[in-house]
């Protein structure tokens, strides 16, 4: 039986030339539509691309070519679309609807067909969400299957690791949703009176280190259910005369994306709120030197998206704002870490720090050593103005693929870092609390801060009065 192709690691797919140089070599430019230079596919008219998609007795199309065109096509083209041309393509040119097929042209094609199918499934299952992918995934999957009893098999494990995936993305967004509704609970006890709700982190978990890795366990489970295409279906405009896109289906389209900014947004509020809440001037003090040990933590693990939320969460002006508390604090540390992560040159300290942690990465022995979080908001911004950079099309209507393989570049960095195990224990009570504890609003942080140490000017003053 014919070996099926093999799928390398993520991380050696782009190598650091953009992508591999010979990857063409095998296939001349027959179909007509693309464009090389030195052996890299530049552009293509999207017919050609789709050709170039789709395997024969003789080529399989290589690996970062499916990745970066199934990437990117969607901004063109619905996944439901290009699953039909493909289909079509795969059962018209290997005459797959004939009637007593020969079961040796079968057993040349069935596999690199197969092989391309998994690797859509793979790596972009949510695709699979919408009714008309599965059906036509069925169909095709069912025709290679009744060509050749030998390949029923592999048939059926593909449907039932793609099932298994999207249950648990359905049930992890389950959760998601029962999380939210956990801590807006607590909030509305939090409005009505705040100081009965006396707590302070400490107390569930006195160790910055410990902290600092229930807020790895968060972000790499967050991580790790981001789609690869929804970085790129943040930028899918609306189609004006496509009914088909209507917003709640778009917004699904990049759900795990938008809760993972959120838990960002969450953490920096969660610390801004554990700072103002005490009465006393040393408790805060304690709670800013707590905190700051927390996020060294982070930057030595290689989660930078904590630490990120936590030096804005100290930066929000109801903490910075209160003088004497900080005064108390050993601010040296604090000092290091701002530095780090100076917005300074387009963030270039941090874009350091990153490259030093995604080289100790790639060489790791642990998975400890291979965790990498990155900033996830400057992650989108670098992608969005890629993006915005260049055009998705030439002047002769080609698509510019030369932009996609940076963006498939990008994109698939991150899909090696999202593949990491934690490999630090849970501990469920520490989890629990850093994700439903309620967390003040903007108002209530001023207040909280302006009960601590009294507004300095006008202008607080003023406030004080309108919140009181």
């Amino acid at each position: 039986q014919e070996r099926m192709p093999q799928t390398p690691p993520f991380a050696a797919m782009f190598d650091s030339s953009g992508y591999n140089r010979n990857l063409y070599q095998s296939k001349e430019d027959s179909c007509g539509g693309l464009y090389y230079h030195d052996n890299n596919l530049l552009s293509g008219s999207l017919e050609a691309l789709i050709q170039h998609l789709v395997p024969n007795v003789d080529y399989y199309p290589d690996r970062t070519y499916i990745f970066t065109f199934l990437l990117s096509s969607r901004l063109f083209m619905h996944p439901y679309e290009l699953m039909a041309k493909v289909c079509h393509l795969c059962i018209e040119q290997q005459r797959l609807s004939e009637l007593g097929l020969d079961k040796n042209r079968i057993r040349k094609i069935a596999p690199k067909i197969l092989q391309l199918l998994t690797e859509w499934t793979e790596t972009f299952p949510y695709d699979f969400r919408d009714e008309r992918m599965m059906r036509n995934l069925r169909e095709l999957a069912q025709r290679i299957a009744s060509g050749d009893e030998m390949y029923r098999k592999n048939v059926q494990q593909l449907l039932q690791n793609l099932i298994r995936k999207l249950t648990t993305v359905s049930q992890y967004e389950e959760v998601l949703a029962k999380i939210n509704a956990a801590s807006t609970d607590h909030l509305t006890v939090l409005k009505t009176k705040p100081q009965s709700i006396q707590r302070d982190i400490t107390s569930v978990c006195n160790d910055p280190y410990a902290l600092a890795q229930q807020l790895t366990h968060i972000e790499l489970e967050r991580l790790n259910y981001i789609g690869p295409e929804e970085f790129v279906q943040a930028f899918v405009q609306k189609d004006p005369l496509d009914n088909d896109k209507s917003c709640f289906g778009d917004r699904k389209k990049t759900r795990n994306l938008e809760a993972y900014v959120e838990w960002f947004n969450r953490l920096s509020y969660l610390v801004a709120t554990e700072i103002c809440m005490p009465v006393k001037k040393k408790q805060r003090a304690r709670v800013i030197e707590y905190f700051i040990d927390v996020a060294r933590e982070c930057f030595n693990i290689g989660n930078f998206n904590s630490l990120m939320a936590i030096i804005s969460g100290m930066n929000m002006s109801p903490v910075s704002r209160l003088k004497k508390t900080w005064a108390k604090v050993k601010t040296a540390k604090f000092d290091i870490l701002e530095h780090q992560m100076d917005p300074s040159s387009n963030f270039y300290n941090y874009r350091t720090a990153l490259r030093g942690a995604t080289q100790r990465s790639l060489t790791a022995h642990s998975n400890r050593e291979k965790i990498v979080i990155p900033f996830f908001s400057l992650l989108i911004k670098d992608i969005y103005f890629l993006n915005e950079g260049c055009a998705n099309r030439l002047p002769n209507g080609h698509i510019n693929f030369e932009k996609f393989w940076e963006l498939a570049k990008q994109v698939s960095e991150f899909m090696t870092w999202k593949q990491v195990e934690c490999p630090f224990e849970r501990v469920r009570k520490i989890l629990q609390y850093l994700l439903t504890v309620p967390v003040f609003s903007d108002d209530a942080l001023y207040l909280a801060s302006y009960e601590s140490e009294s507004p300095e000017n006008h202008i607080e003053k003023d406030r004080w009065k309108t919140l009181r």
